[in-house]
């Protein structure tokens, strides 16, 4: 097994390592040469040599993934040995090599579970060796992608100290991709899964795809979209399910299931699905069953249910835990889980759509299965540029609460949009929830902290496609990459993040590294200020959610149109969620709540999210509410132009083909950052009968020709 693994990578890594070099298929996992001198000299006199011991698939992986990255890096092949000298790494687990056990490495590292490991400078032998060691063989591949990192981003390996373990136990990507190889809100080409030549055909990407996730610690990936079709729970389907489970299994990386709650009476032939009904529970019993016949560390469910239409428990008369438990039973033999969607809403409830999730869960805590995770967007209403934190944070204390992040920029952009969202995952990860007193962070909530559970998750919407650069926008990969170093350790800071990413994936210079951090710090922050400034939300376009449209309206639900969300009229704008309105500030803890009630405490960037208010309300700048509505759109447009101008300027320092890649998006985004801006404060301005202060130009267009535009084939 071991040697078959380790010649199926070594073709397939060495045919990447062909390809183009800077074309962004090499992620941050770019194994090019030092071309510090002095840091190369350094580097090769520590490492002379390496020794694995182990024989598992996983143990070939790392050797291989370690050979390949010192021979890049250090433009020389490093080779095994036998014999312990100064500068060998020896790598394993505590209990494989007596080398490694002379240390009693395990005494000290138990703490580190299952998927931790140390990297360390020692004298073995009167030998100065590097160890990279750990329980289990996940934790040696894990180390050695850590120890590469060090390399590639020009870190001192002269006296290593460092012990590593995950703060969350599942770290997944959830993929809304189609069996039809269509990718919903998928902006960077088509589904990376090619069912239609699966199981015979691995196409080499899907390697270097779980080399990418296990590179930053990412240990799961949902294959299929939420809104799921019950076909991929069939042999058809499982067969060639079970062959991507067997190209992941190496990297640590466990392969889940959405599931359509309808699945018994679609393709079962019952009569209904109901939750409580035996011959539905038996149905799941037996489908569960022969999922782990083929595979036999299958994770789980991902479940959306009682959703924009999706068939759920409800249906029935019956609870989102009796639906979510019933799959719990069925998994539960085999160590799987259930993953239960909290993104619930309904048509014919009048409640402010913010609250609905809220009024749903919380009254079921306690309710679910130990095998039940709730999976809760990072904010009430659905992946907004800023959204204050889910109020279900906190508020669950029985029930184990899973993050789900988007990294796709399904409200941000799209793949044409520069858009760093560390800022956003990390504002989101420190927000205090008071759910226990001050310091009950959300990150506390989601790893488990808090409330002491066993089980803890986070997931990622997917940003990954067929594009050569996997993500349509170099700077996309930026966003993969920090999802999966935060749920590792949300404690890591976003600017570090970048950091790293920059010098993996583009340079290490560091005048030209400053520039590009720069630019990713801000981006984020320009992008709301010219899409949806101190607080607004949902005004993106129909449907597609390309583009601004603040004046859609009368649709067949109000709760899909912009005019709902922002209730701009000539007496002001935003939604009113306090006491006097829909009372959604009620749902947070005491402190929370009073902050965000009160017109003196309330952040400004949550102001209009949380308070309607007159157009001539004066602001802490000194302006009115709508000179600093116009300011803030003219500021993210402004900042966009920044970008740009920063970006020029490593013009001639950067690879040529990145450069042009960035620089072409970033004439998009500019464009867009004016479409934005113009569409907006020409419609405002229609309720607020005021004109755009003096100093800002003026848009060349009307009102009129920005709601003409239409977009038949935009994205979704």
């Amino acid at each position: 097994m071991r040697k078959l693994f380790r010649l199926w990578s070594i073709l397939l890594i060495g045919f990447n390592c062909l390809l183009i070099g800077n074309d962004g298929y090499r992620l941050w996992l770019k194994y090019d040469q030092i071309d510090d001198p002095a840091v190369l000299k350094t580097y090769r006199k520590l490492i002379k040599g390496y020794s694995f011991s182990g024989n598992s698939a996983t143990i070939a992986a790392a050797e291989q993934e370690l050979r390949t990255g010192l021979k890049g890096l250090l433009s020389r092949e490093i080779s095994p040995v036998s014999k312990l000298r100064n500068g060998v790494i020896l790598l394993g687990t505590w209990d494989s090599d007596s080398r490694l056990a002379e240390l009693r490495l395990a005494e000290d590292s138990a703490w580190l579970g299952d998927e931790g490991y140390i990297i360390r400078s020692v004298m073995l032998d009167r030998k100065r060796v590097i160890v990279i060691a750990a329980e289990h063989d996940i934790g040696v591949l894990y180390g050695v992608f850590h120890f590469l990192r060090l390399l590639q981003t020009r870190q001192n390996i002269d006296q290593l100290d460092i012990a590593e373990s995950p703060k969350i136990q599942l770290r997944l990507l959830n993929h809304w991709d189609n069996l039809d190889r269509t990718v919903e809100r998928g902006y960077a080409g088509f589904s990376l899964w090619d069912w239609h030549k699966l199981p015979d055909y691995i196409h080499p990407y899907y390697i270097d795809y779980a080399r990418a996730n296990a590179s930053i610690g990412i240990n799961g990936t949902v294959l299929n979209n939420v809104n799921a079709d019950p076909l991929v729970i069939t042999p058809l389907y499982l067969e060639k399910v079970a062959a991507l489970a067997d190209v992941f299994r190496p990297y640590g990386v466990r392969v889940y299931l959405s599931v359509k709650f309808s699945a018994p009476e679609e393709i079962g032939g019952l009569p209904n699905a109901d939750p409580l009904d035996k011959q539905v529970r038996r149905w799941w019993r037996d489908k569960v069953a022969e999922i782990y016949r083929y595979v036999p560390d299958f994770g789980g469910f991902l479940v959306k249910a009682n959703s924009e239409g999706q068939p759920g428990p409800q249906g029935y008369g019956r609870s989102h835990a009796d639906g979510a438990n019933m799959l719990a039973e069925a998994l539960a033999p085999y160590g799987g889980v259930v993953m239960w969607r909290a993104f619930v809403y309904d048509a014919d409830n009048k409640e402010d759509r913010s609250k609905q999730a809220y009024n749903e869960f919380t009254p079921l805590d306690g309710k679910f299965h130990a095998n039940v995770l709730v999976q809760v967007k990072n904010g009430p209403i659905d992946f907004q540029p800023r959204e204050p934190f889910h109020p279900l944070f906190g508020a669950m204390p029985e029930t184990p609460l899973m993050m789900e992040f988007q990294i796709t920029q399904e409200y941000l952009g799209f793949s044409t949009h520069l858009v760093y969202l560390g800022t956003l995952f990390k504002e989101v990860l420190n927000a205090d929830t008071y759910a226990k007193g001050e310091g009950s962070t959300v990150a506390k909530v989601i790893d488990g902290l808090l409330d002491q559970h066993r089980l803890s998750g986070i997931a990622g919407v997917a940003n990954t496609g067929t594009d050569r650069n996997w993500t349509g926008h170099l700077f996309g990969q930026a966003n993969w990459y920090v999802f999966g170093r935060l749920a590792w350790n949300h404690q890591l800071i976003a600017e570090v993040m970048a950091e790293e990413w920059i010098r993996m994936t583009i340079s290490n210079n560091p005048e030209e590294v400053s520039i590009i951090e720069e630019i990713m710090l801000a981006s984020r922050e320009n992008t709301v200020n010219y899409m949806t400034p101190l607080g607004l939300h949902h005004i993106m376009g129909w449907d597609h959610h390309y583009g601004p449209a603040p004046w859609i309206k009368d649709k067949h639900r109000d709760d899909w149109t912009s005019v709902y969300y922002h209730r701009a009229d000539r007496d002001g704008i935003g939604f009113d969620r306090t006491a006097t309105g829909s009372n959604a500030v009620s749902q947070y803890h005491p402190p929370v709540a009073e902050i965000f009630a009160s017109l003196e405490k309330c952040p400004e960037k949550y102001l209009l999210w949380f308070h309607h208010l007159d157009w001539d309300y004066q602001m802490r700048s000194g302006r009115t509410l709508w000179d600093e509505l116009c300011f803030r759109y003219y500021q993210g447009v402004e900042g966009v132009r920044e970008m740009q101008a920063n970006w020029n300027s490593l013009e001639g320092q950067i690879d040529e083909e990145q450069f042009r890649h960035v620089q072409s998006m970033l004439r998009i985004q500019l464009k867009e950052a004016i479409w934005w801006r113009n569409a907006c404060v020409l419609y405002f301005q229609t309720f607020a009968q005021r004109p755009i202060p003096a100093e800002l130009e003026k848009p060349d267009r009307s009102l009129e020709y920005y709601q003409n535009l239409k977009f038949p084939y935009a994205p979704k």
